[in-house]
């Protein structure tokens, strides 16, 4: 029996590794790559690489055992058939009769173009039979300190998020969360709403971060059509543009929000706050 990641090697994948080491043997973990030059890391750790790709479906043929637990972290290729490249795996998972597939989804009360995808690989996931876990992220803490260098330069923040609050969590939270899942018992067919056990809104962020730097940041709200155009003119693609602007419009009606506990519960510990995140961020650039 091994536990399997998919997605290894990604920013959420390389902590939720880290942490099964800290709990579980090396060769009891199965990290998924796309290629072996990306699992060398791993590999030298003592875990077993499988290398597969969500867009090829032979690649995933084998790879999974029976009695296995297994994480899908879901793609991050917008422009793709998100939810049948997930259900290349799902569909692995149950031929190899796995134990238990959990699966990083998003917030259950986020209505939003990028919510699309996981609502139906949440569907592909719970039809196939399989005992399931869904991990219903909200949004990683880190998204929001991207660029801090430029919006301390300028002294502003332009989102079309309103007065909404988002309850934010690290990466290193959630993947705390699917660590415990893993190593865990009792999780099978269950969904977990997971956030930061506090919310905020843009002006508090910029509040925050204009203490931490020493200089004053001022919180400036559009509308959702002037943001895509900002987005655009600085050089993203417009349907990047387009689906980040409609998360924002989640924020602003407060779909974000939600502050169940679900998360801090199965980790064990309070989650990270965004002063703290907005500090490493600072200390880093």
């Amino acid at each position: 029996m091994s536990i399997v990641v998919t997605g290894a090697t990604g920013n959420l994948g390389r902590l939720v590794v880290q942490g099964l080491l800290e709990t579980v043997p090396a060769e009891q973990i199965t990290a998924v790559v796309r290629s072996k030059d990306k699992g060398a890391g791993f590999e030298a750790r003592g875990l077993r690489i499988a290398i597969a790709d969500y867009n090829a479906p032979e690649t995933f043929d084998g790879l999974f055992s029976a009695g296995d637990k297994a994480l899908l972290i879901s793609s991050s290729e917008m422009a793709q058939d998100r939810v049948a490249q997930h259900k290349v795996v799902i569909d692995a998972a149950r031929a190899s009769g796995v134990a238990l597939l959990a699966y990083t989804s998003a917030t259950g009360t986020h209505d939003a173009p990028l919510a699309e995808a996981h609502r139906g690989t949440e569907k592909v996931l719970v039809e196939s039979g399989l005992p399931y876990v869904l991990l219903r992220n909200n949004w990683y803490s880190e998204m929001f300190v991207d660029g801090l260098e430029r919006v301390i330069e300028h002294g502003v923040i332009v989102r079309a998020a309103g007065e909404g609050r988002i309850a934010s969590a690290t990466r290193a939270d959630y993947a705390a969360a699917a660590v415990a899942v893993l190593t865990g018992e009792g999780h099978e067919n269950r969904a977990y709403e997971l956030s930061g056990d506090h919310a905020w809104n843009f002006a508090e962020f910029a509040a925050e971060l204009g203490r931490q730097a020493g200089k004053e940041i001022v919180y400036t709200p559009v509308g959702v059509e002037a943001y895509v155009d900002l987005m655009v003119a600085a050089g993203m693609p417009g349907l990047y543009a387009e689906i980040l602007a409609g998360a924002e419009a989640s924020f602003a009606k407060g779909e974000l929000a939600g502050t169940n506990g679900d998360l801090s519960r199965l980790t064990g510990r309070p989650t990270t706050p965004i002063a703290h995140t907005i500090a490493a961020a600072l200390q880093q650039s």
